[in-house]
């Protein structure tokens, strides 16, 4: 069970799907919230909650964190962070997610710090691991695969991505789009974040070209982790890339 004590008062109501890297509680206090328990090392969690305030200060609707009872953002892995309310979007909602998107992307726009111990798609054609790839640890023609639906990838300076918007991620409310896991988010090229956006802005060469990138990327990400999603992944991608 997740250790709470570092934020006196709250219990565990109901765990959630935290994936393979977190372990995710619904937790309670005074209000609903939510408490992660994640496998990320210490400076990656504090960037990616540097990046939450950073978003947060800029009008984006984000998981705000709760500090414990002695002022720290995390204790032991743990953090404490707002329930997003909102339901998933709907076919409708969906070009108002994009250009949320696309607003996070403009602002970070030559991002210039890199994720501790994560690598972009541009960084892993020279590099072998970061975050949750390791292209060591796959067959060569995978990971060559992989290398080569990234490289197709248009030039430009990279942004910060979400990494994960799907509909399970975005909360939609009064008109406005929440986000919440950025467990995935690191500095990376934006069409990684609207490759699976239904009717999203991508069209044509470059839908395509982001389409084979997120399938590469979900192959290389879950190739240890969620070897039959990966494989999936990769027989998709070798297909349209045959």
């Amino acid at each position: 069970m997740i250790d709470l004590s570092p934020w006196p008062g709250l219990s565990v109501t109901a765990p959630l799907g935290g994936g393979h890297r977190n372990d995710v509680y619904e937790v309670r206090g005074r209000d609903r919230l939510v408490a992660r328990r994640t496998r990320r090392t210490a400076p990656a969690l504090d960037w990616e909650l540097d990046l939450l305030e950073f978003l947060e200060h800029h009008g984006f609707v984000v998981p705000h964190t709760v500090p414990t009872a002695d002022g720290r953002r995390s204790a032991g892995g743990v953090v404490v962070q707002t329930w997003l309310h909102g339901r998933e979007p709907l076919a409708s909602d969906w070009a108002l997610v994009a250009s949320e998107l696309e607003r996070l992307h403009r602002l970070t726009a030559g991002w210039a710090n890199q994720r501790p111990g994560f690598r972009s798609t541009r960084e892993l054609q020279r590099e072998s691991r970061g975050g949750d790839i390791d292209l060591e640890a796959m067959p060569d023609h995978v990971a060559h695969l992989c290398r080569r639906a990234w490289a197709a990838l248009s030039a430009g300076p990279d942004c910060v991505v979400h990494g994960d918007p799907g509909p399970g991620n975005v909360r939609v409310s009064g008109g406005c789009v929440g986000f919440l896991d950025w467990d995935e988010s690191r500095v990376d090229h934006a069409d990684l974040d609207l490759a699976e956006i239904p009717g999203g802005p991508l069209r044509g060469h470059r839908a395509a070209v982001a389409s084979n990138a997120i399938d590469a990327w979900e192959a290389a990400c879950g190739w240890a982790s969620e070897p039959a999603y990966a494989r999936r992944r990769f027989d998709r991608l070798r297909q349209k890339l045959s």
